[in-house]
């Protein structure tokens, strides 16, 4: 019995094809809008071409090729699906005994494909491609990378609070140090030092410090002029930039998450880390939109309409518009902090479950 019937891969084919299709010709006008935008900022910069091209671009395409995924495969099956309805093809495949249940599942497997290669782009290839193509935007575009930062709390370690009042990443330094251990709620120690050096691999130095250990009633002080320690802190922990995000692999973006919630770190250099949280929910969510935007406009335009493909198309951008701005707002709720981050990202997925449930069961058989 064979898995795909003949049927099935002219679907898939057609199905890839218009996704693909469709891919180019979005990112090309993209593409072209960019350059026109930042010519400017090429030349005026001094930009080599071959940086411009394979630094900046190469990783442009992909980078927003998978931002704009949904909305491809949203296009790609109303457009073609529409075709095969208007061509009356689709009445011909029910006519002949085949289920709607059944014609979805060429569709489910070019959905499973294009989800399976999209999670894999954004969790494994495209975080590296963001970090050259960041590091182009900061040297010849707009530079936004973080190198300086300001009163600076957290957790190092358990019961030991840091506290920085400035740190500049260029020179490694910071200013105005202080260390304190707590046991339950009772402090124990406190380290004061008029400025700390970063050196490598959690290594610091501190330079005119003070430590004040308390012992009950007593209390012990100790000066200096240069001690070395090692503190469960580096900079890249408290220089935050908003697009950190974008250039961390998926196991790394959680390993940071966690690492930065241990540390009591709720918003850094003013980015939240809410954010992070709401880009790595974002991968995952992202491989079951897929499915759920392929089951909407497959059931939206397989039946033949008045209005033609011209309509079905309509509806089709009308609901893809809808759908990234209701992961927009729901995100903005999550940063707000009045709603969790995994439930603001999955909520557009929910709601549209239930549409692709309605539009499916009214799907002609």
């Amino acid at each position: 019995m064979k898995i795909l019937s003949i049927l099935d891969k002219y679907i898939i084919k057609k199905f890839l094809g218009t996704y693909i299709f469709s891919i180019i010709l979005i990112i090309s006008i993209s593409v072209v809008f960019d350059i026109n935008e930042r010519l400017d900022k090429f030349l005026s910069n001094n930009a080599p071409l071959k940086a411009i091209i394979f630094d900046y671009y190469m990783n442009f395409v992909p980078y927003y090729t998978n931002l704009f995924s949904a909305l491809f495969v949203f296009i790609a099956v109303i457009f073609f699906t529409s075709k095969l309805a208007d061509n009356s093809e689709v009445i011909a495949m029910l006519s002949n005994g085949m289920s709607f249940k059944r014609l979805m599942k060429p569709y489910m497997i070019s959905a499973g494909i294009i989800a399976v290669g999209s999670f894999i782009l954004s969790s494994f290839i495209i975080p590296p491609a963001n970090e050259t193509r960041i590091k182009f935007q900061n040297k010849y575009i707009k530079d936004k990378s973080v190198d300086y930062a300001s009163r600076i709390q957290m957790q190092v370690d358990k019961g030991v609070i840091l506290y920085i009042e400035r740190f500049d990443n260029k020179t490694r330094l910071g200013y105005n140090l202080s260390l304190d251990k707590f046991e339950g709620k009772e402090l124990k120690s406190r380290l004061v030092a008029s400025r700390i050096e970063y050196d490598t691999a959690y290594h610091w130095v501190l330079n005119n410090y003070s430590i004040r250990e308390f012992h009950g009633m007593k209390e012990k002080i100790t000066t200096g002029t240069r001690i070395d320690t090692t503190l469960n802190v580096i900079p890249s922990d408290f220089l935050v930039s908003v697009n950190d995000f974008e250039q961390m692999s998926t196991p790394k973006l959680y390993s940071y998450i966690q690492r930065q919630k241990a540390k009591g770190l709720a918003n850094v250099g003013g980015v939240s880390i809410t954010q992070f949280e709401i880009e790595f929910h974002k991968r995952f969510a992202s491989v079951f939109s897929a499915f759920i935007l392929t089951i909407i406009g497959a059931s939206l335009s397989a039946r033949k309409m008045k209005g033609g493909m011209g309509l079905n198309i309509g509806i089709g951008l009308g609901l893809s518009v809808t759908y990234i701005m209701f992961q927009t707002v729901s995100s903005s709720f999550a940063i707000s902090g009045t709603m969790p981050p995994m439930l603001a990202v999955w909520i557009p997925n929910i709601v549209f479950m239930f549409i692709a449930a309605y539009l499916y069961s009214k799907a002609p058989n």
